[in-house]
């Protein structure tokens, strides 16, 4: 796989978990909430990502 299609997967399960998560905590889904929650969830992959090929060096 190509690395666009890893960042559409993330970016789509992101906003899904975002959905689900902003839905379980704030009661309603605000689209705010919802694209600010995908950013820090795709960031927070990429992080690991990187964290994880770090300690393979």
């Amino acid at each position: 796989m190509t690395k666009f299609h890893i960042f559409v997967m993330r970016a789509i399960l992101g906003a899904v978990f975002a959905v689900i998560l902003t839905r379980m905590f704030y009661g309603r889904v605000e689209i705010f909430y919802v694209a600010g929650l995908a950013i820090i969830l795709v960031g927070l992959s990429y992080f690991g990502e990187y964290l994880r090929n770090r300690k393979n060096r």
